[in-house]
């Protein structure tokens, strides 16, 4: 059952779904915001707090995923034997299992937003390294998309529309998704977007023959092996991937014009190879090119 604290902060603990939600692989299990004023106890309202909730402070471990933003004031954060310095903007990845501490700096306090979560979708990021137990913490600064959803997923879990469990996990996603990115670019120099951004305009410009990746890195001034290293640095797919995808991309917008048979389609994309291309095509689409055809008729 939802909790609704009607004070100048807002939690909400042990949200509520139905059977539904559950077949959804994914639940936001709490959320909330609340500011802890210098010289105040972490954390405040204890009264509301869970007995694993108000050992936030010493230590605990938690059965699901949360995620908690800072953006006010500072303190520390320590998992897996590691401690963090957290200040506005700082982000905190909890992860099931892993035993974890954070408060504010008692003179200066804090305020922060939390979101929890669970179910095999999210644990599927976590055996795939999306997220890592040694990849917790993250200095995303004072971001307004991150801050605007927690704001959406507190609203959703709030009000509790209809499928409010699914709005509240999309927005989840797209919390995760954002923090990443940021995570990903911060150390990347601007001259990768520009590398990134010509090789593709290259690609583009070559879409209706078999370019060779190794005259595109010769245009850009680097390396082969440089050039993959970078381009999937900042797109997490290889340059041959990413043309492959727009080729196959453009090719079925070419299938659907009814007047080119298939043999066409696969010669004007640049393969001279019929059966080359729709065995790629069928890999990539899981259809053939023929069906294709037919599926869009």
């Amino acid at each position: 059952m939802s909790q609704n604290i009607e004070t100048q902060d807002y939690f909400l603990w042990d949200i509520t779904y139905s059977d539904e939600d559950e077949k959804l692989g994914m639940l936001c299990t709490c959320a909330g915001s609340t500011t802890t004023p210098p010289g105040t106890d972490y954390p405040p309202h204890k009264e509301y707090y869970s007995a694993m909730g108000r050992m936030v402070a010493t230590g605990r471990i938690l059965p699901d995923f949360q995620v908690v933003y800072i953006t006010r004031g500072e303190g520390v954060f320590s998992s897996g034997g590691v401690t963090y310095k957290i200040n506005p903007g700082s982000l905190m990845l909890l992860i099931p299992g892993i035993k974890h501490a954070y408060k504010p700096t008692p003179e200066i306090g804090w305020h922060e937003y939390w979101v929890g979560f669970r179910g095999a979708h999210f644990e599927r990021l976590l055996e795939e390294g999306f997220f890592s137990p040694e990849k917790c913490f993250f200095e995303t600064g004072l971001y307004d998309p991150i801050l605007s959803l927690f704001s959406q997923i507190i609203e959703e879990v709030k009000i509790q529309r209809p499928l409010y469990q699914m709005k509240a996990c999309a927005a989840i996603l797209g919390l995760i998704a954002e923090v990443l990115t940021r995570d990903r670019r911060k150390d990347q120099p601007n001259y990768y977007q520009q590398i990134v951004e010509k090789a593709k305009y290259l690609m583009e410009s070559n879409i209706f023959s078999l370019i060779n990746l190794s005259d595109i890195s010769d245009q850009l001034g680097i390396s082969t092996s440089r050039f993959n290293e970078i381009f999937k640095t900042y797109t997490s797919m290889t340059p041959y991937q990413y043309y492959i995808h727009i080729k196959i991309h453009k090719s079925k917008r070419l299938l659907e014009q009814k007047e080119l048979s298939v043999k066409e389609v696969a010669y004007k994309m640049g393969f001279d190879d019929q059966n080359h291309f729709s065995r790629l095509f069928k890999n990539k689409t899981g259809v053939s090119p023929s069906n294709w055809k037919d599926f869009i008729s």
